[in-house]
């Protein structure tokens, strides 16, 4: 189902939160997860899947355009609150890319759907290359800022939003606390879909950057505005174009991806478990 233009975002993102309710059976969520590549395993193991939709059912999603990822929504039963009270994620299984159509509200689309769904907090996950040699691949690293090369925003308007903490240092101790051998770094997102030239890369680490892609950043944006806190997490799938010694490919994300599953499912399971 495409999104009805005559709505604002907001509105669209309101009617999206109530046909996963309904259909889910959840008046609100709790937790939101984007599921990039090389992470789709998690969703088997954070709890018990509820009600999968199809995107196709939720208005303004998109279908999945990236072999390996499942253009799906589930709602997971979490273990309950330390209240008792019972605790659902949802658990996005694709995600709109800013090359999809370079249509930023369509990119933040999910994210504000899921605050409209009641979630407070969102863990976004991506497969991305990596700069620095002691990361290979299959490597997990924690996402401690970005640098958004697209030259957009999701937001429009006088909204001033704080990028100061985005990526909340709350989640990160947590993080660590699961995996204590985590590293950290910059992710940097280029526009996509062509991976990025050797000079671009080098571009990238001058900046402060340790991981490149093309997702995230504006989502990250979109997310803050709507109050959720964030933790983001990257698998570095590929050496970044200069650094790898051969030709890069999406055939090399996809099994760099398949290899580490289990552990990055693990990973976001136990995350999860102490929110």
């Amino acid at each position: 189902m495409g999104v009805d233009s005559t709505l604002d975002d907001g509105h669209r993102s309101d009617r999206a939160a109530a046909v996963i309710a309904e259909a889910t059976g959840g008046a609100r969520h709790d937790v939101a997860l984007v599921l990039g590549s090389g992470w789709g395993g998690a969703a088997d193991l954070i709890g018990e899947t509820v009600a999968a939709l199809d995107n196709a059912t939720i208005p303004g999603f998109p279908a999945a355009t990236v072999a390996g990822h499942a253009a799906t929504v589930r709602s997971v039963r979490l273990a309950p609150g330390k209240d008792g009270a019972e605790r659902r994620a949802l658990v996005f299984g694709t995600r709109r890319h800013y090359y999809d159509g370079r249509d930023t509200q369509a990119v933040a689309h999910p994210i504000r759907t899921a605050a409209a769904a009641g979630c407070r907090t969102l863990i976004l996950t991506n497969g991305c290359g990596g700069l620095n040699p002691d990361w290979p691949p299959g490597t997990p690293v924690l996402i401690a800022d970005h640098i958004n090369l697209t030259g957009a925003s999701p937001l429009q308007g006088a909204s001033f939003v704080d990028l100061t903490d985005a990526y909340s240092p709350r989640l990160r101790a947590l993080a660590r606390e699961v995996d204590p051998g985590l590293a950290e770094g910059v992710y940097v997102q280029f526009p996509g879909p062509h991976y990025e030239t050797p000079a671009e890369v080098r571009m990238a680490a001058i900046l402060g950057g340790d991981l490149v892609g093309m997702s995230t950043a504006l989502e990250v944006i979109a997310a803050r505005e709507v109050g959720l806190e964030v933790l983001g997490i990257s698998l570095v799938t590929n050496a970044a174009a200069g650094i790898s010694a051969h030709p890069l490919s999406h055939e090399e994300v996809l099994d760099a991806g398949r290899a580490a599953a289990p552990r990055c499912a693990r990973l976001l399971a136990d995350i999860v478990a102490r929110l």
